[in-house]
């Protein structure tokens, strides 16, 4: 048994309200989640509900807030799919997806509120309405303009709690902590191999599709990595 906190999806993970709305699904108590170490000195930390296995205690520690969602009985419930939320307006939001209420013309893609339909339909129209002072780039949301000026300002306000190493934005920090948990979530159809990161499996995937579109811009030769191109310049072409 165990017990599972999963967050809003793309489209419905910035909706802002002072009730922090989050889904939930719950499947059994968090008093399943211990401590266990065992025989493997390399891993000594085992997760007794997933049996994943951690060189550190706070690895483990940062792992179990996965399965720690506390049960609740005032969940909102939707009829129509098996989400739940933690209030009434998040759940109304959730509901304008089914109704398609707000619906993009050009895809059918529904969205959460008109706020989000009009950031949606700039991935059609191409506008970008927030400009970066320093270098001209544009953005079509503000989030993603805040994000960008950390690489001017060099700021990076997420740490990770197990090696220190620090973050421009969230996401990149929850992709790097998949390396502390040994999480690899995108896989090869083709050969099962794993990746942490969702371009790693890009790249991969041209070993079987044999797509090559790194070219030398000094002769034929082409690459399915960035990376080879540029060692192929320095070794081939260096004076």
């Amino acid at each position: 048994m165990q017990t599972r906190l999963s967050c809003f999806s793309d489209t419905e993970s910035s909706v802002e309200n002072k009730d922090q709305p989050f889904e939930i699904k719950t499947e059994s108590d968090s008093n399943d989640i211990t401590e266990h170490p065992h025989d493997d000195k390399s891993t000594p930390y085992l997760c007794t509900v997933c049996y994943k296995q951690f060189t550190s205690k706070d690895n483990l520690n940062y792992h179990k807030r996965m399965h720690s969602a506390v049960k609740r009985d005032d969940m909102y419930s939707c009829t129509q799919c098996e989400k739940s939320y933690s209030s009434q307006r998040a759940l109304s939001l959730h509901m304008n997806i089914h109704s398609g209420r707000y619906k993009c013309r050009e895809c059918g893609k529904c969205c959460l509120d008109s706020s989000k339909l009009a950031v949606h339909r700039r991935s059609h129209s191409g506008e970008k309405p927030f400009e970066c002072t320093v270098c001209g780039k544009r953005f079509t949301t503000s989030d993603n303009l805040v994000k960008h000026s950390r690489i001017h300002s060099g700021e990076k306000p997420y740490k990770c709690r197990v090696c220190d190493k620090a973050f421009s934005g969230s996401g990149d920090l929850n992709t790097h902590m998949r390396v502390h948990m040994g999480e690899k979530p995108y896989k090869c159809y083709l050969c099962d191999k794993a990746f942490t990161k969702s371009g790693d499996l890009n790249r991969h995937m041209r070993v079987h599709t044999g797509e090559k579109p790194h070219k030398c811009s000094l002769c034929d030769k082409s690459f399915g990595d960035s990376s080879n191109l540029q060692q192929h310049k320095r070794h081939v072409h260096s004076n």
